[in-house]
């Protein structure tokens, strides 16, 4: 499993861009700067598997953003397709059920062993960003509380073998009161505070998403429209730096204080 321990392991950077050649420019521009690019639907469906070979192939690591959902036999062949690209991080949609998410981590695990290939991190989707409680409720009928249903979903990721789950960042302290051990918790909908928020309605900044408790941000249009990209890395990872750093005091003290 990958384990974040600085601030650029921490940041994933989302390539949502209209085409590869703006995606690889983004990739050796900042590469040293960022922990992780993530390839989504849109440039994987331009491009296909050869985009996360040539991004891997520059030295850069891979979240692929898929979000598998489908019968556990697809999605444990898919899993398997993802391990052998090299992926280093994956996810798929946690409401696809028990038997789905742990077809996906056996898979992972076996093809990895096989083929004596790292385990990427495999992560389940809880309740997309773009959507809040009054959506959740009116339009997926699901009558939970957005905060239960997040922590039910992440307890069946846990059940199925999943290392970890994507959420909001406002509902990671739940999270880590709602799943015991290790759980590595991903949060997209993280704008810092000079950006939009966009699409997102449930957001945080960097600095308060790292303060709750996440594992990695994900950060996009805030760096890929900035006239600077590296400026706006380096102001996000300062960010990061200062509340990790304050994190793990906090940590001290009351581990200290137990």
């Amino acid at each position: 499993m990958v384990i974040s321990i600085t601030a650029k392991d921490r940041l994933a950077l989302a390539l949502d861009v209209d085409n590869d050649r703006e995606a690889l420019g983004i990739v050796a521009e900042l590469k040293d700067s960022v922990g992780v690019f993530k390839v989504g639907l849109q440039l994987f469906t331009a491009y296909g598997p050869d985009i996360v070979r040539r991004i891997t192939g520059m030295g850069g690591r891979v979240f692929l953003d898929l979000k598998y959902h489908d019968i556990p036999n697809t999605v444990a062949k898919a899993s398997a397709e993802a391990v052998k690209l090299g992926v280093s991080i994956f996810n798929v949609h946690s409401l696809g059920g028990l038997d789905m998410m742990k077809a996906a981590a056996e898979s992972a695990r076996e093809t990895a062993g096989k083929l004596n290939l790292p385990v990427p991190t495999v992560l389940a989707v809880t309740i997309l960003t773009s959507m809040d409680e009054k959506s959740m409720r009116k339009e997926l009928k699901i009558t939970r509380t957005l905060q239960r249903e997040v922590s039910h979903l992440a307890r069946l990721a846990q059940r199925a073998g999943m290392h970890g789950v994507v959420a909001s960042p406002q509902e990671i302290k739940t999270l880590r009161r709602a799943v015991r051990g290790e759980f590595v918790i991903l949060a997209p909908g993280v704008r810092p505070a000079w950006a939009d928020r966009d699409d997102q309605k449930r957001v945080m900044t960097p600095g308060e998403a790292v303060k709750a408790g996440a594992d990695f941000i994900v950060v996009g249009r805030p760096v890929l429209k900035a006239s600077d990209r590296k400026a706006a890395v380096e102001k996000i990872l300062e960010e990061i730096t200062m509340f990790h750093d304050n994190r793990k005091k906090s940590e001290t003290r009351s581990q200290k204080s137990a």
